[in-house]
């Protein structure tokens, strides 16, 4: 029996197809063009023909900060689509296994670092993700309410920054590693003397390579029930996914002028906004289970860095 994969093409799903295909899995892809997952009737036609054995759910509307301030609507409505369609087709095809893939930024604005998995619910979340951060709480209880009602196993993991091969490099609307890299490896082509930094370089952030996060995934999904439930609640079932560990924009900043060769002075504009001071989650759940990240930040940020230039014609246009 085969393992859906919605959402194959993007850097989380990409990294567990990946890990899938090296376990000698069956693998069912659709992309977008193929199987729209707004479209609830084309979800349940699809679901009902190939009635798969799992279904890992890694498809999403994403993007940064300017993204979500511009469209708020459409990142709470066309990911509340892809779960509703998903979660719901999986349960009438008869799937009895699902992982879903949400975010940290379900997690209150001002919640206690690290941040656990009881934090969810317990505050205002962040104003400039609030309609996706919804959507991803939805989705959590979307899956909790399937296992109450129908006794299904649907889980969710809840994956701290991640980066690595598939990333989006773009230079407006990427995210910080990502948008670091690029910038630094243009400035040792253009052989600029200073790259500046937004913010003051204090705020910290944690990060996970994706394929960590693909076998955390695959981990978390293969876990046996009664594992899973003695580890979880039945309606506070989420597991974050993360390092344990973070660093500050400038040590950051540091390590990929270091990786990209990049010689010249690293300058920070306090007059643009830092952020959130701090974002850590708690993955002492998950470490108890027994699965911890293996890939150290430099190794796996010089990994990133070799494939974007293996591919940087093509993101330069993304």
């Amino acid at each position: 029996m085969a393992i859906y994969v919605a959402g194959h093409r993007g850097m989380v799903g990409s990294a567990i197809v990946r890990l899938l295909q090296e376990r000698g899995r069956e693998i069912i892809m659709r992309s977008h063009s193929e199987l729209d997952l707004t479209d609830q009737y084309a979800v349940k036609s699809f679901m009902q023909e190939y009635r798969p054995e799992a279904v890992i759910l890694a498809a999403a509307k994403v993007g940064g900060i300017q993204a979500n301030n511009s469209f708020p609507a459409d990142f709470i409505y066309e990911n509340l689509q892809i779960q509703c369609n998903v979660i719901h087709q999986a349960f009438k095809a008869g799937v009895r296994r699902l992982l879903f893939l949400g975010s940290s930024c379900i997690y209150p604005q001002k919640a206690a670092q690290p941040m656990s998995e009881n934090a969810l619910l317990t505050g205002t979340l962040e104003p400039t993700n609030e309609p996706y951060a919804i959507a991803k709480i939805a989705g959590i209880k979307l899956c909790e309410s399937y296992n109450r009602q129908f006794g299904t196993d649907y889980r969710s993991v809840m994956p701290t920054n991640l980066y690595g091969p598939n990333d989006n490099f773009h230079p407006e609307n990427s995210h910080v590693l990502p948008a670091l890299i690029r910038r630094f490896h243009e400035s040792v082509e253009r052989q600029s003397d200073e790259v500046v930094i937004w913010g003051t370089g204090k705020p910290r952030r944690e990060f996970l390579h994706v394929d960590d996060m693909a076998d955390a995934s695959l981990f978390v999904m293969g876990l046996e029930p009664r594992t899973y439930q003695a580890h979880t609640q039945q309606m506070l079932s989420h597991i974050n996914v993360g390092t344990g560990a973070d660093v500050s924009i400038a040590e950051l900043a540091h390590l990929v002028a270091k990786i990209t060769g990049y010689k010249g002075r690293i300058v920070y504009d306090p007059s643009r906004p830092d952020g959130t001071g701090r974002k850590l989650m708690d993955v002492s759940r998950l470490t108890n289970m027994g699965w911890a990240a293996k890939i150290d930040l430099e190794s796996g940020i010089r990994d990133t860095y070799q494939w974007f230039l293996e591919n940087r014609f093509e993101v330069r246009s993304k």
